[in-house]
């Protein structure tokens, strides 16, 4: 069991204010420029972070749901043109990717019935298609490298600080000719403020890039599953063409 005094001293200590320069805030303002500008940078880098994190929760919040009411209307449609029809104030990858496909079938309408035709339609319209998806992706990629580098430079940049803290703190040593640890303690506490921030920048940003890539892929998927059953009725649309032309000369 403690004795009463040095656990009355200990109470007295911990309920003392902080002496100058020993808060978080003091640490800053007495730390080296060196470090202070490492610290200004690693704090930038974690508020442009979590900037694209806000930004691009709201840019994949808007794409999931435009391109789940165009999966759903063209999971109602029984052609082509009712589904372009249907989707005609939409503006989103999947309605681009209809209305590509319902050009390709209009033009058509100046060739032959031959299965040549149809499939050269089928594979423009895949080229086409691929093109608006590759945009897509591409600019909901946008600003996920700042995120790449923001996780892999970071610790880097605080340790630059720490070691820079740190190499401070042994040349008070060398000027003072002690190791009090009043002497070394604002070097080596600066040293480790940097690295602390280094990591709250880097931690922060390789999740998000994690959680914005698997995003992303889910996206890339259900666009993939949009541009199937667009195909799909483009491919219905193609043999009604065909059964229609060939119908006649049956008869």
């Amino acid at each position: 069991m403690a004795h009463p005094a040095f656990a009355q001293s200990i109470a007295t200590d911990l309920a003392a204010p902080h002496p100058p320069g020993t808060d978080l805030f003091g640490i800053i303002l007495s730390a080296h420029w060196v470090v202070q500008v490492v610290m200004a940078i690693l704090a930038l880098a974690a508020f442009v972070a979590l900037t694209i994190m806000v930004q691009k929760i709201a840019e994949l919040t808007l794409a999931f749901r435009a391109l789940r009411r165009s999966a759903q209307k063209l999971t109602a449609a029984s052609d082509l043109p009712s589904a372009v029809r249907s989707m005609a104030a939409q503006r989103d990858p999947a309605s681009m990717m209809a209305r590509v496909a319902h050009d390709e079938l209009s033009a058509l309408s100046e060739f032959p019935t031959e299965p040549a035709y149809a499939h050269a339609a089928q594979q423009r319209t895949r080229i086409a298609m691929d093109r608006i998806e590759a945009g897509a992706l591409a600019r909901l990629r946008a600003g996920s490298g700042f995120l790449a580098s923001i996780g892999a430079t970071s610790p880097f940049i605080g340790l630059f600080g720490t070691v820079f803290g740190i190499m401070n703190a042994f040349l008070a040593i060398a000027e003072t000719k002690t190791t009090s640890l009043a002497v070394v303690a604002p070097g080596i506490a600066e040293a480790l403020f940097a690295t602390a921030i280094g990591l709250l920048a880097a931690i922060p940003a390789v999740l998000i890039y994690n959680a914005l890539s698997r995003q992303i892929s889910a996206f890339r998927r259900r666009l993939a599953d949009a541009a199937a059953q667009i195909e799909r009725l483009l491919s219905r649309d193609l043999d009604r063409r065909s059964a229609a032309r060939l119908t006649p000369s049956a008869g």
